[in-house]
């Protein structure tokens, strides 16, 4: 059993370094993105092809980066017409994050935060509950944005506290 929970342990903390660093190479902090001058089509030969795309009413579009299920990022990166670099923004940083309002439905919910990790309906609330990992105050534990909707709209948002389950982690 002991065994079991050192190979569980491991792969858990693998996971986690993983996420942890593939955040280093981001659309935000590189310095090779310029707006005006860099294409959508270098940004993909580096970055990979996005999740999604979101065309724009100006004719350009805005490539959606997820990272979820495991990660804690979703980077839109803009582009316009003639597919050069506008800008990019993480769709799950704060700032974002309160841009949510009750009222706001699901797809546009998905337009400004991005993928969600999951999602569950609460049947005796009649809640449909959306979350997304997001980065916490402090290491230790996950963070998770909550969105409930009801009767397909946000009815409200809220945090949810993941502790790790210590027992797979040390002996």
């Amino acid at each position: 059993m002991k065994q079991i929970g050192a190979v569980l342990g491991s792969a858990l903390l693998a996971a986690v370094l993983t996420a942890g660093l593939s955040g280093c190479a981001t659309p935000i902090k590189d310095e090779r993105l310029r707006p005006g001058v860099s294409t959508g089509v270098e940004l993909m030969q580096y970055y990979g092809s996005p999740s999604r795309v979101w065309p724009e009413a100006d004719g350009g579009r805005t490539l959606e980066y997820a990272t979820q299920p495991f990660g804690q990022t979703c980077y839109m990166v803009r582009l316009d017409a003639q597919d050069r670099f506008v800008s990019a923004v993480d769709a799950l940083a704060p700032s974002q994050r309160e841009r949510v309002q009750p009222g706001m439905t699901p797809e546009e919910v998905t337009r400004l935060l991005g993928r969600e990790r999951s999602r569950v309906f609460f049947r005796n609330s009649g809640e449909d509950v959306w979350d997304w990992n997001v980065p916490p105050d402090m290491n230790g534990y996950l963070l998770r944005f909550n969105v409930h909707f009801k009767d397909g709209v946000v009815l409200r948002t809220s945090y949810s506290v993941v502790y790790p389950d210590r027992r797979f982690l040390w002996d």
